[in-house]
């Protein structure tokens, strides 16, 4: 879904909207109806990928959530790898396999080299904002600008907030939550 299309701005946004300000005042309940919202939002345009943000997500939350728990550097930096190289390596892998493989396939065309034959990879909507906003969020906890946050569910909707995912910004953790 497009932020400009007649459908978010004529469906989905007043029903949002209207829906999230008749809710009680409870923190939990607003933040688990924006994960929803958010969930449908990008599962509009991006259905097959929403498995690919949760399972990152996941990743991410458990793996900063260990590091902070150690207190030598080693093991702090080995838990900052492993979250920011799943992430890298998502990243890589959507935005410039196909690229890579073109450009071997030219280079081989002029030695006569069969190309590589290979389904184009379809690039997930928003990947560049929340990879790198999952490796912001990774940084500082093991900087220790900010505690990991505490509920699953909390970490989700930071990620996936609609209004961002897909066209940004990159937002800090502490900006956007209560634990710190």
């Amino acid at each position: 879904m497009v932020f400009s299309s007649l459908l978010f701005l004529s469906v989905f946004l007043p029903l949002f909207l209207l829906v999230y300000f008749l809710l009680p005042k409870k923190l939990s309940i607003k933040n688990n109806f924006l994960l929803l919202s958010s969930f449908l939002f990008y599962a509009w345009g991006e259905p097959k990928f929403v498995f690919l943000l949760f399972f990152t997500t996941i990743i991410d939350f458990y793996l900063v959530k260990k590091m902070d728990t150690y207190e030598q550097p080693f093991y702090r930096k080995l838990f900052l790898c492993f979250p920011i190289m799943v992430n890298l390596g998502l990243l890589c892998y959507f935005k410039y396999f196909n690229f890579f493989i073109d450009n071997v396939n030219s280079v081989g065309g002029l030695i006569n080299m069969q190309p590589i034959e290979i389904s184009k990879i379809i690039l997930p909507i928003g990947i560049s904002f929340f990879t790198f906003e999952s490796i912001t969020y990774s940084v500082d906890v093991y900087r220790r600008v900010h505690k990991p946050l505490k509920n699953f569910w909390d970490y989700q909707v930071y990620i996936i907030f609609f209004p961002k995912l897909i066209a940004g910004p990159i937002v800090r953790c502490r900006s956007v939550s209560q634990s710190h």
